[in-house]
């Protein structure tokens, strides 16, 4: 009888099907390097829009440019063995209807903002089956199938439960350069990110500004410090174990153009994650009874400027 790590080892040995749901630029990302290796990779995109895309993803990357075919589809009815899940996380229920529910996959990989929609996803797909993961760095997408990677880092993360699948993939990525890592601890992994993403997101937000302005202002560097500290609060609540300082000397050495994603939805007139993103802080800080005023101040800010943005349209 055949082990179950050496099945896991046989079947790591042959190609892997991925499919990717969300053809922003975290999943153009993804795809991108995966088609690139020579996995079969298959984009599902929007009703209506798989007409829009080509053939074959383009990536501009600080790592190098690279190109690779992928299938677009609207709706999943082949089978598959890894599914990236990478839609916004205002997007996430309307995106399942596209993956049909008896459609069997190996594992479910979410790249979503926050820390949420795990518990979601699980409940919709089996609790082993989905395997925690995050990404950080700055990606977009310019123009169906061509994303750039303006960022002079690329990080992946995922939970261990992934290693037997996922090891292949994770060799492709940090051969490209993207620097992965899986952790045993699944509080970590998440939060980790979002004590990061939060502040980082909710200050240029607010500002209208990259990281480098707010770094630049007194007062909003020391807005965007307390809502690190806030966060790794509700973080380490929750299981996790993180450094604040840590946090706060890796956003003060970010590049200054940086920009978040929350900006940038909100520049284009997109509703913005900000409940995936601060609701999570703000949450855990209720259920321990402590205010987390910093955060709450940002939220504010960046409803101001939604509500302003309203008015003008």
């Amino acid at each position: 009888m055949t082990s179950n790590y050496a099945r896991d080892i046989l079947f790591c040995e042959v190609n892997v099907r991925h499919a990717v749901l969300g053809a922003g630029g975290v999943g153009g990302t993804i795809g991108a390097i995966l088609a690139h290796s020579g996995e079969k990779v298959t984009l599902i995109v929007r009703t209506g829009t798989a007409q829009n895309y080509p053939s074959q993803l383009t990536l501009e990357s600080t790592f190098g440019n690279i190109s690779g075919p992928v299938k677009v589809v609207e709706s999943l009815t082949d089978a598959v063995d890894v599914l990236w899940i990478s839609v916004k996380a205002t997007q996430l229920d309307d995106a399942l209807s596209s993956i049909e529910p008896d459609r069997v996959m190996q594992a479910v990989v979410p790249l979503l903002n926050g820390v949420d929609h795990v518990a979601a996803l699980r409940s919709h797909f089996g609790h082993d089956r989905v395997i925690p993961a995050t990404i950080a760095g700055e990606m977009e997408r310019v123009a169906p199938g061509r994303i750039v990677h303006p960022s002079p880092f690329l990080r992946l993360n995922i939970a261990s439960s992934g290693k037997p699948i996922l090891q292949r993939a994770v060799d492709e990525f940090t051969r490209f350069g993207v620097e992965c890592k899986f952790f045993d601890n699944e509080a970590t992994l998440l939060w980790s990110k979002l004590v990061m993403l939060g502040p980082f997101a909710l200050s240029t937000t607010a500002a209208d500004g990259p990281i480098g302005a707010v770094l630049a202002d007194p007062q909003r560097r020391k807005l965007m410090e307390e809502c690190v500290r806030e966060a790794c609060a509700a973080a380490n609540a929750a299981g996790a174990g993180l450094d604040p300082e840590v946090t706060i000397r890796i956003l003060g050495n970010a590049p200054p153009a940086m920009r978040s994603s929350m900006q940038k939805d909100v520049d284009a007139g997109r509703r913005p994650e900000l409940d995936a993103i601060a609701g999570p802080i703000l949450r855990s800080a209720e259920a321990r009874g402590v205010a987390a005023p910093a955060t709450a101040k940002l939220v504010e800010e960046v409803e101001q400027r939604l509500q302003s943005i309203a008015r003008s349209s």
